[in-house]
């Protein structure tokens, strides 16, 4: 069961633009905790506190805070992946690389998330369309671009990257009007490794999203789109999505990467 958050400003400064996010989101706004204003909400200085999920708007930008801790989604940190001779080596830039010109080619991630593989897309040369359909990790994804925007090598590349709040299987069904080359798809799936972060990244965002339960149709709308080439990512181990063999994988120490040629 996924639970809906309720958001609080850091400060006081903030709060107008903290209200204007829970009218749009429809969640309830709780007031200023912190900074410089009065504590109107939680205890101990953790918004947390009283249980349940906080959207907390600061300073450093959009926060997602549960008891497990605080997530924030953030571009910055991939600038090191971003080199050429990293990019090259990259599972997801290796399968998705279609002949010809990709200033020229549209590239689908139509489960974004955070959005760390469709900037990885961008800096591999393609226009991408972002789908998400979870209205909070939208905002949160939304606010890390602006934030990337800021940021002198982010910048070209976040203006190749285009986000859309919605659901891509529906979007993808009836056809979005543009020739699609790649469609990325990147379900929500259990942890992929024992590492603590992503443990953790995995524990708050459950409390959002739950692992995906529509592989089959998910896979059906990217076929339905007819690109040169369909990109899946998977656990290691993990099963076929929706039951379906690639044409080939290609495997790397924590995720794997499978590849249907409709």
């Amino acid at each position: 069961m996924t639970e809906k958050p309720r958001i609080i400003a850091q400060t006081e400064s903030l709060e107008e633009e903290a209200r204007a996010l829970s009218q749009r989101l429809g969640i309830p706004y709780e007031g200023v905790r912190g900074g410089d204003a009065p504590q109107t909400a939680g205890r101990d200085g953790d918004p947390a506190a009283t249980g349940g999920v906080y959207l907390r708007l600061g300073g450093d930008g959009l926060a997602l805070c549960a008891p497990e801790g605080e997530l924030r989604a953030d571009l910055t940190h991939m600038l090191p992946r971003l080199s050429q001779r990293n990019l090259a080596s990259e599972l997801l830039v290796k399968e998705a690389k279609i002949k010809g010109d990709r200033t020229q080619m549209l590239a689908v991630d139509a489960t974004a998330g955070f959005g760390e593989d469709a900037l990885l897309l961008a800096a591999a040369g393609y226009q991408v369309l972002l789908y998400e359909r979870n209205p909070y990790i939208a905002e949160l994804l939304a606010d890390a671009m602006r934030r990337a925007r800021e940021d002198a090598v982010l910048a070209p590349l976040i203006g190749r990257m285009e986000l859309v709040r919605g659901d891509s299987i529906e979007a993808l069904s009836g056809g979005i009007g543009r020739t699609v080359d790649v469609i990325l798809l990147d379900p929500m799936f259990p942890e992929r490794t024992k590492s603590a972060a992503v443990r953790k990244k995995f524990q708050v965002l459950h409390h959002l999203e739950e692992p995906c339960a529509d592989g089959e149709k998910l896979l059906g709308a990217a076929i339905a789109a007819r690109p040169k080439r369909i990109v899946i990512k998977r656990p290691v181990k993990g099963e076929y999505l929706a039951g379906v063999k690639p044409a080939y994988s290609l495997t790397g120490k924590a995720v794997r990467v499978d590849v249907i040629l409709p």
